[in-house]
């Protein structure tokens, strides 16, 4: 009696299948791992969404002093509304941007123009005192466009500063144009050196706009990068292709012979 030499004896099967099998469980769990952390991203993500848009239109307060910069929970101030009182110094620098949904009469490429002010404590904080288009970067293009002069009370949205990668444009020091916002960097580049300069900026709101109409003020961003679901749905989707793999992988090894 000859033995069927298509199909191989189980336990053979086994053998093969047992370490290809630890490895998809292993690679199985790790993916479902990726794929979970995100959905706890998302809902941590969604949550904090929704609290900054309560937060906007709360009352403003102070922000913190220098003796809480360090490990300041940024995810907790960002976009909070605070009030400075001080004097706006000399001087300004402009942060590039392309303004798609502007809320007032200006939009499209040009600039957010943040001039430093001394507060009343001592550090300088530079504030984002609105948009200019690309044609009205400098003063003379704008006449009427001066901060406020001595002492005065400002409100607005405390921001937290950007980081750059590799591929960020480095700022032009004859320009003092900017493509990532460094608060105490732009402070620096002004020649400020004699107080704390603050690891973040403050936007104003509208009604801060100058009577000429630039800079124009309340063009604060508010958005946040929510790629979660879809990082999610790929670990998850990888882990379903990778059973689908391995049952078919199975398949072909238990219908292989066994002398192959």
């Amino acid at each position: 009696m000859t033995s069927n030499a298509s199909t191989a004896p189980a336990p053979a099967a086994k053998r093969r299948l047992l370490l290809p099998g630890l490895v998809a469980f292993v690679v199985f769990c790790v993916l479902m791992t990726l794929g979970t952390w995100q959905v706890m991203r998302l809902q941590w993500k969604l949550a904090l969404i929704e609290r900054v848009e309560e937060r906007i239109d709360l009352a403003p307060v102070d922000p913190p002093a220098p003796d809480a910069w360090e490990g300041i929970d940024e995810d907790a101030w960002d976009y909070r509304p605070v009030r400075l009182k001080g004097k706006f110094l000399e001087g300004e620098v402009y942060y590039y941007i392309a303004l798609s949904e502007p809320h007032g009469t200006f939009g499209g490429p040009g600039y957010l123009v943040y001039a430093p002010f001394r507060t009343e404590a001592g550090p300088v904080v530079m504030v984002n005192r609105g948009f200019v288009p690309e044609s009205r970067r400098l003063p003379e293009s704008r006449p009427g466009s001066e901060p406020p002069a001595g002492e005065v009370e400002i409100a607005g949205l405390w921001r937290r500063d950007e980081r750059g990668n590799m591929f960020t444009l480095d700022a032009d020091p004859k320009t003092q144009v900017w493509f990532v916002r460094e608060a105490p960097k732009m402070a620096a580049s002004l020649g400020i050196d004699d107080a704390p300069l603050a690891p973040f900026s403050v936007d104003l709101r509208a009604e801060a706009t100058p009577a000429g109409g630039l800079p124009q003020a309340g063009e604060t961003i508010i958005s946040f990068r929510n790629n979660h679901l879809q990082y999610a749905v790929t670990w998850y989707g990888l882990g379903l292709v990778l059973i689908g793999v391995f049952i078919a992988f199975a398949r072909s090894e238990t219908r292989r012979p066994s002398g192959e």
